[in-house]
């Protein structure tokens, strides 16, 4: 077969299987990796990898990474940023020992054991952040923290593969790469922090009239960055995570992450998918019962560790739990980290097996434990608690609850803000316009550049938190929108053009429908009415609104 066919008949298989899981409830990582599993050489024999699946796998990888550093808003993580640190860098040399003791004890040579230990430290940032964002806990606390661990790692990956693909033949040789490769991100780094505060913001504000433009552009520079990365001798997801979190300081940035996440998405389907394609009967046969052991005992050493180290950060118990939970796996760099190492001649096919094998089961298991994580910690809750005490308080980070979502900026919206302010700590503008960015980005208020219609905006907006919604917005399927994913308890008020479209959103639970032409005419049938009776009060009447429209400016309502 042809690398499309390929490519045309995995995906159509793995979309079976992930209806399947969804109907059943099970991750649809896992069957994306038995799509490919079951194709592949393991199961029928029926396709294999090709350098079409594996491009587009490694723009999985790339696409991840940029997303992430989408996400990021540097201001909302300084509060986790020591901890998750420091969290990180002891979790990996722990780790590190945890896997090479364990690989030693089962008969594996020393420097096989090193490479076990290496391969044992990371965490699947592929499935974490995937599963993570399916639950809409990426701004809990523990998905805070997890993600910053798992950038952490993604730094540690560069280095050590930059290290194993040179020839160091000395010690000194070994500290002046490392160098090299510090200098090489701080350099990347603060280019992306520059080009935040200086380049980006005009630019986009240019592009952002032009939404497909837009999204080219934003595309197109993750892309400058990669090129750059690679031009340094990094790694194309260190490229990619920086060029996302430099978009991230923007205004725009929520809009661009709508229309980046279906790229991921699917670059990450075929990652997984030719996951299970690159598997091969032998390797995963030669250590099956090491691999065994293996995974249990690094499912349950890597949870001890990252809870107990996040419970030394004096964290609640929940979140010590919830976040080493999610993070029981191991990663799909160790497989590229084994694979390089067979390459350089370092290790056996049969070791890249078997972690290989390891890497399935411990991210098979640790889906359903991130996927239910809460569940089996309300099931457990009862044996942690020797770990509560008053001292041990979770960081408050801003995370939007009983809160005010306001749909549009206009002179409705406008005079309703202060009201809004004083009743509610947190209060959400959203709007699509880009000519009104620089004053609302600049404003009290928390400012979503973006339509409504999307559901990264709505999750931005913390529309299933929301106490109170007002949508001026002039499209009935916006409104219809908000209807169909807020919650029963939010009061919503949204407007209409027409008495069919009002009765319409009525049915759908709004509470208040504005209908613009009802209160135009009213509103013209209380002036007429008071000029045909007292014309000097008349005057006096539309005195401010006819100097509003005279000096205040027009906006379209």
């Amino acid at each position: 077969m042809t690398g499309f066919e390929t490519f045309g008949m995995a995906v159509a298989v793995a979309t079976v299987f992930a209806f399947i899981a969804r109907k059943t409830h099970q991750p649809t990582i896992i069957a994306y990796i038995a799509a490919g599993m079951v194709l592949g050489p393991v199961g029928l024999g029926i396709l294999a990898q090709t350098e079409l699946t594996k491009i587009l796998s490694e723009l999985g990888l790339v696409f991840l990474l940029f997303l992430i550093g989408l996400e990021i808003d540097v201001k909302k993580v300084r509060e986790v940023l020591r901890p998750t640190v420091l969290i990180g860098i002891f979790q990996m040399i722990l780790t590190f020992g945890l896997g090479a003791i364990t690989g030693f004890l089962l008969g594996f040579t020393l420097i096989e054991s090193i490479f076990i230990g290496a391969a044992s430290m990371f965490s699947s940032t592929a499935l974490v952040v995937k599963l993570l964002t399916d639950k809409d806990e990426t701004s809990s606390l523990p998905g805070r923290l997890d993600v910053g661990i798992l950038l952490i790692q993604d730094v540690a990956v560069v280095i050590i593969l930059a290290l194993i693909s040179t020839q160091l033949n000395s010690p000194t040789q070994a500290i002046l790469r490392l160098g090299e490769v510090f200098v090489m991100i701080g350099v990347i780094g603060v280019l992306s922090y520059l080009s935040s505060q200086y380049l980006l913001p005009q630019a986009f504000k240019k592009l952002s009239k032009d939404l497909h433009s837009f999204f080219i552009h934003g595309i197109a520079w993750a892309f400058a960055l990669i090129f750059l990365a690679q031009q340094l001798n990094l790694s194309m997801e260190i490229g990619a995570f920086f060029a996302g979190l430099s978009l991230a300081q923007l205004p725009y940035s929520r809009e661009l992450q709508e229309r980046v996440r279906p790229l991921t998405d699917i670059f990450m389907a075929v990652f997984f998918i030719n996951f299970g394609l690159k598997i091969v009967p032998g390797q995963l046969t030669a250590y099956i019962t090491e691999a065994l052991i293996a995974s249990a005992v690094l499912i349950a050493g890597k949870f001890v560790i990252i809870f107990l180290l996040t419970d030394r950060m004096k964290f609640t118990p929940q979140t010590s739990f919830k976040a080493a939970v999610n993070m029981t796996q191991i990663s799909e760099f160790s497989l590229i980290l084994g694979a390089l190492a067979l390459s350089e001649g370092l290790i056996g096919s049969e070791l890249v097996g078997f972690i290989s094998l390891v890497a399935v089961i411990t991210m098979g298991i640790s889906s359903y434990l991130l996927n239910y994580n809460q569940e089996i910690f309300e099931a457990v809750e009862h044996l942690l608690e020797r770990f509560k005490s008053e001292d041990k308080q979770d960081v408050s980070i801003e995370r939007l609850e009983e809160h005010a979502v306001v749909v549009g900026y206009d002179k409705i919206t406008e005079k309703l803000l202060d009201d809004l302010k004083r009743h509610y700590e947190d209060v959400v503008i959203v709007d699509r316009s880009s000519r009104k960015v620089d004053e609302l980005a600049e404003s009290d208020f928390e400012f979503i550049y973006g339509d409504f219609r999307h559901s990264e905006i709505r999750r931005a907006a913390g529309l299933k938190d929301a106490e109170i919604l007002v949508s001026v917005a002039p499209e009935f399927e916006v409104n219809r929108e908000i209807l169909e994913h807020v919650r029963p308890e939010t009061t919503v008020f949204v407007k209409a053009d027409e008495v069919d479209e009002a009765a319409d959103l009525y049915e759908m639970g709004a509470h208040y429908v504005i209908i613009r032409n009802i209160l135009t005419g009213e509103k013209m049938s209380d002036y007429v009415k008071l000029f045909l009776e007292d014309r000097e009060l008349f005057l006096k009447e539309i005195e401010d609104d006819v100097n509003h429209i005279k000096y205040g400016g027009r906006e379209d309502v």
